[in-house]
């Protein structure tokens, strides 16, 4: 499926400019920052992830990602790196996580360099768990 998102290298996005490219969705974006924020110790970045994705806030902690926000036109995507680790704690509280979120997490591979989970936010239940 593909998403527009915003695409411009050449252009580094202010954030009202994301806030208002994700629209409707801008308040489940600032929910969700709110919470990383209040509970993990990872710093926000703007970087520009490739020419597919675009412009992300990504978190990040010395060499350690924890997650990326990618705007797109009225929604928005987080992907989240899981490593084995990681994995394996989802998978002890796979019984709290919502349905939405369940499913991607059993959708997705392990793969040798990570679980690659892909969350696209349409709606408040999205991020509920």
């Amino acid at each position: 499926m593909k998403y527009d998102r915003m695409l411009n290298k050449a252009v580094k996005p202010s954030e009202s400019e994301i806030l208002k490219f994700i629209g409707s969705r801008a308040d489940l974006w600032k929910t969700i920052h709110k919470y990383v924020n209040e509970n993990y110790d990872f710093k926000p970045e703007l970087v520009f992830f490739t020419k597919k994705y675009g412009w992300t806030i990504r978190y990040k902690k010395s060499r350690k990602t924890l997650c990326y926000f990618f705007p797109e036109d009225d929604a928005f995507s987080i992907l989240i790196v899981l490593g084995a680790k990681e994995s394996e704690k989802v998978e002890s509280i796979k019984k709290k996580l919502n349905k939405t979120v369940k499913t991607i997490f059993e959708n997705t591979e392990q793969l040798r360099d990570g679980r690659w989970m892909w969350i696209r936010i349409l709606e408040k239940s999205d991020i509920d768990s």
